[in-house]
């Protein structure tokens, strides 16, 4: 699919509360039951392959190849949200680029990558969320102008809730906006909460936190970070002299987090790509003729640094 072309109390009765992984058992269980109950039809389910020894589902084995498009990325995509949710992950992060799944952050102009996330959003939420839910998804765009942009085009006739998360200010036009209290933008039937590329301002994320500390946390609801660009808080692209607030997120929102899918590419002579799919290993791939092999793969997210410096120059 070419761009250019381009949950509340019900939830926590629908996923059971387990502190360690799911079996296959159980979570193909899980699933069955999460569908039946929500009525969501799935296609193309296939269980995960899990190693002969039995182990827990952090060392399952999961054969997830590169995405070929952006339909299999999105297919992958919904397959690793339903099977985070089901090890009742509440707070996650889906990450990749919009300019081709080949490209990397800045091949793209800002406004049509937004433009390319806002269609994939709403592609997504089609795919994962059931039509009686519609309305108790909440999708929280930067800001209002965006939210205006949305009811125009990608999300025209759809019954999702659209908010944001800042709005313009008297200074404004020195790039001061005002935040906006997530207490006074929530409703008790919301159940599922996205937010879209929160990360044009700086107070974007602050918001989230915000979001996830005083309506998700010690509740049933779950909240999805789609293509926030993450990695520069996590590389310190935002000094911490000068952005604490910003920083210490990678303290206490960030180890709740769950990445559940990820693509990050390396360009170069030993170049290569960063790609996980919930619940498999971190894999460094690189593309060989029409294949991608796997040059190495972990179970914690490397840094950036660490995959650009020391994995891709080694392989």
């Amino acid at each position: 699919m070419p761009l250019s072309g381009a949950p509340g109390a019900g939830v926590a009765s629908l996923f059971p509360l387990q502190k360690s992984h799911l079996s296959d058992r159980e979570l193909v269980s899980c699933l069955t039951s999460w569908r039946k109950n929500s009525k969501i039809v799935r296609r193309d389910f296939r269980p995960l392959r899990s190693s002969a020894s039995g182990e827990s589902r952090s060392s399952v084995e999961v054969d997830v190849p590169f995405p070929r498009d952006y339909d299999e990325l999105l297919e992958q995509a919904k397959q690793a949200t339903e099977l985070a949710i089901c090890d009742n992950r509440q707070l996650m992060e889906i990450e990749f680029p919009t300019s081709g799944l080949d490209s990397v952050p800045g091949d793209g102009e800002g406004g049509i990558e937004m433009t390319g996330s806002m269609q994939l959003i709403r592609e997504f939420c089609d795919q994962l969320v059931d039509s009686e839910k519609v309305t108790r998804t909440r999708i929280f765009f930067p800001e209002a102008n965006e939210v205006k942009f949305a009811r125009k085009s990608a999300f025209e006739g759809a019954s999702f809730k659209l908010d944001y998360l800042t709005k313009p200010s008297f200074f404004e036009d020195f790039g001061f906006t005002e935040k906006v209290k997530m207490t006074d933008r929530v409703r008790p039937e919301d159940e599922l909460f996205l937010v879209a590329y929160p990360y044009f301002n700086v107070n974007e994320m602050l918001v989230v936190e915000e979001l996830y500390r005083e309506a998700v946390a010690n509740t049933g609801r779950k909240l999805i970070i789609f293509n926030g660009e993450l990695d520069r808080i996590r590389s310190g692209y935002y000094p911490a002299f000068f952005y604490p607030k910003l920083a210490v997120l990678t303290k206490t929102l960030f180890p709740k987090m769950e990445t559940v899918y990820y693509i990050h590419n390396f360009k170069g002579m030993k170049g290569g790509t960063l790609f996980r799919c919930y619940p498999g290993p971190w894999k460094v791939l690189r593309r060989v003729g029409n294949r991608y092999m796997t040059l190495h793969q972990q179970e914690a997210m490397p840094s950036l640094k660490e995959v650009a410096l020391n994995i891709l120059p080694s392989s």
